[in-house]
């Protein structure tokens, strides 16, 4: 059996921006449907007296369904397309964000979130193949930089609606639906643009995880801080003894770091060969951010002005490691690959709730700072020692 071709350039010479348009768009419509869906879904879950622990529980099926979307996109790709598999998942995206409004009984929102994110899923790891098959290797970091950007707007864009649209009625479920149909008509226009897979991964899905793995334990750090990190900030920050505005002030300042500086990070990459010694030191940069929380909590301003750049370090990992993936695989080897990093994503995501949250109620409101230094930490102890032994070998 051949090894899979790492390294090798791309066939794009130029930005293929009509295949870019396609792809980007279509996922940023399932962000901003996805951003107004989590809070939606969470409010009238507790309007209807449903617990928190089974409100989480229901939650996490994301993540769940993620994992198990992962491994099988690329293959429904292979038989059936990229641009027709992608139809379909936005289909069944959005007459499962519909169903949820006509399910009167709880036990009918497992099955709708498995397929609801399920599909998401399959959509976010066809978008990004598709974009990095339509990047030239010199630009690609910019064009996934733009992507990054692009669908970061999307997601803030939900929770807006929902505060206009509020939980009553079958209206924002019809606003989610038809955003995420609208998803549908960039790819079907562009539907002959698509990236053809002639060929099968050469292996096992969980090879590609061990691959690249300075890319897919990028993305599993991403994914834990991101998940955990929003989700229980607000409690650290509430219990530090900040307003729920000025916590969620803070929220936002995250958020704009994650926006503004994913194209210069990806126009950085584009400078550097070899994207490691990069996301090695974004982790640092996370690391120490990490530890000064628990310092700046009296500081309202700074603590800020610290989440500001800490946000675009937590957001580079995915950025630059989709980047590292790219520019290491080709073909249906980078589709595979692309799965790989999806399921690492939604592995970090089910596990950076569980670690910080068990971490706070050990070690007391700071633990939420050392639980996300840590995984910081260990990415950029285990990245820089990988590193100094690849350099040793060559």
């Amino acid at each position: 059996m051949s090894q899979p071709r790492t390294g090798t350039p791309g066939d794009v010479e130029e930005i293929h921006w009509p295949s870019l348009v396609a792809a980007i768009s279509s996922i940023s419509a399932v962000g901003i449907a996805i951003g107004l869906g989590l809070p939606l879904l969470s409010i009238i879950l507790e309007k209807r007296g449903i617990s928190s622990t089974l409100i989480g529980l229901n939650t996490a099926m994301a993540g769940i369904s993620a994992m198990a979307a992962a491994p099988v996109t690329t293959k429904l790709a292979h038989k059936y397309g990229v641009a027709p598999t992608m139809l379909w998942a936005v289909l069944i995206s959005a007459l499962s964000a519909l169903g949820f409004y006509y399910a009167e009984d709880f036990w009918m929102w497992f099955p709708l979130r498995f397929a609801f994110h399920g599909a998401t899923t399959t959509l976010f790891i066809l978008s990004e193949f598709w974009i990095n098959a339509a990047s030239p290797p010199s630009k690609r970091g910019f064009v996934l930089g733009i992507y990054a950007t692009v669908l970061s707007l999307g997601f803030a864009a939900g929770p807006l609606l929902f505060s206009i649209l509020g939980s009553d009625g079958i209206f924002p479920f019809l606003v989610g639906a038809g955003a995420i149909l609208l998803a549908a008509i960039p790819i079907f226009i562009a539907r002959d643009e698509s990236p053809v897979l002639e060929e099968k991964p050469e292996l096992h899905f969980m090879r590609y995880v061990l691959l690249v793995p300075t890319a897919t334990a990028a993305v599993f750090i991403f994914g834990a801080v991101e998940a955990g990190g929003l989700s229980l900030f607000p409690i650290f920050a509430v219990r530090a003894q900040f307003t729920e505005s000025q916590a969620a002030l803070l929220l936002t300042m995250m958020g704009v770091g994650n926006v503004i500086f994913q194209i210069p990070l990806g126009l950085l990459s584009d400078r550097i060969r070899d994207k490691r010694p990069l996301l090695a030191g974004m982790a640092l940069m996370g690391f120490i951010g990490s530890m000064t929380l628990p310092i700046l909590v009296n500081n309202w301003l700074l603590m800020a002005g610290m989440l500001l750049f800490w946000g675009g370090c937590v957001s580079g990992l995915y950025t630059v490691g989709l980047s590292h993936l790219g520019s290491r695989l080709t073909g249906s080897d980078l589709a595979a690959a692309n799965a790989a990093f999806v399921f690492c994503y939604a592995m970090g995501t089910v596990a950076g709730p569980q670690v910080i949250g068990a971490a706070i109620d050990v070690a007391g409101n700071n633990g939420f700072a050392w639980a996300i230094a840590a995984f910081f930490g260990l990415y950029a102890l285990l990245s820089g020692i990988r590193l100094m032994f690849v350099r040793k070998r060559t």
